[in-house]
């Protein structure tokens, strides 16, 4: 495995928003959205394993890990498997953020893991390369579907996704609606959701409220 950092924050984002979370951070990533705030997670990092990931998540006390990246899915699938077994084994609540490009079924989760699927809009420019299965493989009240929107093209795309792949909120699917920082203004979001009484969560990266949009380690 490689890791491009590890570090003890508050979660800006998903269900969990707000709570202390450990971020496990990957190397490497098969996209390039536009709208990428990560770019230095490509290619930096270091060889590591999972016993040492675990180790040094362990020292922080807090059993809630978000793995992240990149993309934490091009990993070693047996390696990325015995991380989460190592967390299921000591009680971790885990969410894994992938970028909706590659099959979930990689994994098997366990008990208190989830994963928070990010499926890419227009503006990211990556779009085309989703991997729609997955919507069918997720699991309602478990898994999360989260769309950053840019712009009002991109809202009314992800409406229609959520209708086609039948993802209604009152079937239990988890919706996540996240204005991308800088270029949208939450306020706007916020009125679009309320216009066509769309029953998702609205959210904005609560980290970069908290702290300098740039800063890395948050």
């Amino acid at each position: 495995m490689k890791l491009n950092e590890l570090f003890f924050s508050i979660q800006g984002e998903s269900s969990s928003m707000g709570l202390p979370t450990v971020f496990v951070r990957f190397t490497g990533c098969n996209l390039r959205c536009s709208y990428c705030d990560t770019t230095y997670a490509y290619f930096e990092g270091s060889r590591t394993t999972p016993e040492d990931i675990f180790a040094k998540v362990h020292t922080y006390g807090v059993r809630r890990v978000c793995l992240t990246g990149g993309e934490p899915l091009i990993q070693p699938r047996e390696e990325l498997q015995h991380l989460l077994d190592l967390f299921d084994r000591h009680g971790y609540e885990v969410s894994i953020e992938t970028d909706g490009s590659m099959s979930i079924d990689r994994v098997k989760l366990r008990p208190r893991q989830r994963f928070i699927l990010d499926i890419k809009v227009p503006s990211s420019e990556m779009h085309t390369y989703m991997d729609f299965d997955n919507l069918k493989r997720i699991i309602p009240c478990r898994d999360e579907v989260k769309f950053v929107v840019g712009n009002e093209e991109d809202y009314l795309w992800s409406k229609d996704i959520i209708h086609r792949y039948d993802i209604e909120p009152e079937k239990g699917y988890r919706l996540l609606f996240s204005p991308v920082h800088g270029v949208l203004e939450p306020r706007i979001l916020a009125e679009w959701i309320l216009r066509d009484r769309l029953d998702v969560r609205l959210q904005v990266q609560l980290h970069k409220w908290i702290w300098e949009p740039e800063r890395r380690g948050v």
